[in-house]
């Protein structure tokens, strides 16, 4: 018995400390970020729904409504099943010009980039909390042709999102 209140002692200390390494504050992103966070709080943020189309990649942030990953139909399964109780929603984009790319988020979720049936993987990511308006920020070389956004995972049932190019 002394070895499991052990064994669960150590595990929820374990927890507690992944939990406290997580970057905190603006100031600890790999990279500047008040270009992205300046678009994803901005007041004049387009409102998108879920499975909308944009003929480009947008000029500044949007705000994606979200749904239910039951009712979502995303194209593609997410690489990371959603948990209950949070939401889902994607965004095709017909023709993206190619290069690098930040794609920033204003609170957590999971990300997947779908470009030719292929999940593309960020090049780079970083994240922190505590920092008002942006929450994690990924760098994606997006080719030029139509990609799908999907997002799933999210706390709330709407998302604002920044595709910018890398300066």
């Amino acid at each position: 018995m002394r070895v499991l209140s052990f064994l669960a002692a150590l595990l929820l200390g374990a927890t507690s400390a992944l939990a406290a390494e997580e970057p905190s504050g603006c100031d600890k992103f790999k990279w500047p970020i008040e270009r992205e966070r300046a678009a994803l709080t901005a007041p004049d943020r387009a409102k998108l729904a879920s499975g909308s189309e944009q003929a480009a990649l947008p000029g500044s942030a949007i705000t994606l409504g979200l749904v239910a990953p039951s009712e979502a139909k995303l194209p593609s399964p997410p690489e990371r099943a959603p948990k209950d109780g949070t939401f889902a929603g994607f965004t095709g984009i017909k023709a993206p010009t190619a290069g690098l790319y930040t794609i920033s988020l204003s609170s957590g979720a999971w990300v997947d980039v779908v470009q030719g049936g292929h999940f593309l993987k960020p090049v780079a990511f970083s994240g922190a909390t505590d920092c008002d308006g942006i929450r994690k920020t990924m760098k994606y070389e997006l080719w030029a042709q139509p990609l799908v956004l999907q997002v799933s995972g999210a706390r709330d049932n709407a998302l604002s999102i920044a595709i910018l190019p890398v300066q």
